[in-house]
């Protein structure tokens, strides 16, 4: 079945966040930070603007729903080019904390690396591996206007 005239999702980039340790700041509120210069943000081939960056900087504000069954992720970062240029990458979301995702923000010991999140315009995991850093991967798609519609 073909939807015409709907938009598109055109694979755009791969961000890997290597996360630090965990900052509790109350009991409804977290702070994960990003290790610094560990993290990138690239293109995909053939995808323009074409990108290469490094995370300079960067945490995750989790906040608690009263009931603990959801998390509230509120991200900012920098990020740094080749050529010395600084761009902001931030974002938003909600995550399940009863399921493989919540394990790894409350710190279980036997958390593992999680499969991809189902979502409209990125998709994201967790990369578990021994003695490594977390890791938080997400592809991300620019939405496009469908091509040869009405």
């Amino acid at each position: 079945m073909k939807f015409a005239n709907f938009p598109i999702l055109i694979p755009a980039f791969t961000a890997r966040i290597y996360i630090d340790t965990p900052l509790p700041i109350a009991a409804d509120l977290l702070n994960i930070p990003f290790l610094p210069s560990a993290g990138t943000l690239i293109s995909e081939p053939n995808y323009r603007p074409a990108l290469r960056a490094t995370f300079v900087h960067g945490s995750d504000f989790l906040r608690r729903d009263p009931d603990g069954q959801m998390v509230r992720l509120d991200v900012t970062s920098v990020a740094r080019d080749a050529t010395g240029a600084l761009l902001r990458f931030n974002y938003n979301g909600v995550v399940g904390m009863t399921g493989d995702e919540g394990k790894i923000i409350r710190g279980d010991v036997n958390a593992t690396t999680t499969g991809f999140w189902q979502r409209l315009l990125g998709s994201g995991r967790f990369i578990v591996e021994e003695n490594e850093p977390i890791v938080v991967e997400y592809k991300i798609s620019e939405v496009g206007a469908p091509c040869g519609g009405e």
